[in-house]
């Protein structure tokens, strides 16, 4: 939620308070008041970081085939998306050191892929791609939490569920309060219920 802009404890200071067992005193600098003191009456290390899974269908994705290995081009594509509007979500650039080219994909929201594309093909184009291709019907799965960034194996109990129930990864994208997969959208179900399971979340901690 803080990373949302919402007017709650920034995740990092609730985080470092829950790993480390600190009190956290949330008081005004403009007057003396008692304020709010946030604090554990057991310990606070949490067994398991995961709170939650989500996942939203609204998905699309698009990519560059060969592009120039080159500074700037990055920065004229994503820069058009953005004065038309359209917001970019996951983008993962794989670049070939030999041959100096790189594909380079992201996902956009469904009701703006029509556009996305008429922007992006006559971009590539023109700087020599290869070509365009996309694909409107995907999906993200995300486990989300705090203090996952610190602690090993999250990924990796992620991908591996994902393995077991069949679930074909598409792309991964990361932060410090969440993992995403984008899958294929046929599969959001299988994937959310595997990952309720994988990570217990029916059990309290």
């Amino acid at each position: 939620m803080a990373s949302r802009a919402s007017g709650v404890m920034p995740q990092r200071a609730v985080e470092v308070g829950q790993v480390y067992g600190l009190p956290i005193l949330v008081a005004s600098s403009f007057k003396q008041a008692t304020g709010t003191l946030i604090q554990g009456e057991v310990e606070m290390e949490v067994r398991n970081k995961v709170r939650g899974i989500a996942h939203d269908t609204d998905v699309a994705k698009v990519t560059v085939l060969g592009v120039p290995d080159q500074p700037g081009i990055a920065a004229s594509i994503f820069n058009s998306l953005a004065d038309a509007g359209i917001n970019v979500d996951t983008i993962v650039q794989n670049a070939s050191s030999v041959e100096r080219i790189t594909d380079l994909t992201f996902t956009v929201g469904r009701n703006d892929l029509g556009r996305a594309m008429g922007l992006v093909e006559p971009l590539a184009a023109s700087i020599g791609a290869r070509g365009c291709t996309n694909d409107p019907k995907l999906a993200k799965v995300s486990i989300v939490g705090t203090g996952m960034a610190s602690s090993p194996g999250y990924a990796a109990r992620m991908f591996t569920a994902l393995h077991d129930a069949g679930v074909n990864i598409e792309l991964i994208t990361t932060s410090e309060i969440r993992i995403t997969c984008i899958i294929d959208e046929d599969l959001v179900t299988k994937a959310v219920r595997s990952l309720h399971q994988a990570f217990e979340l029916e059990k309290a901690d």
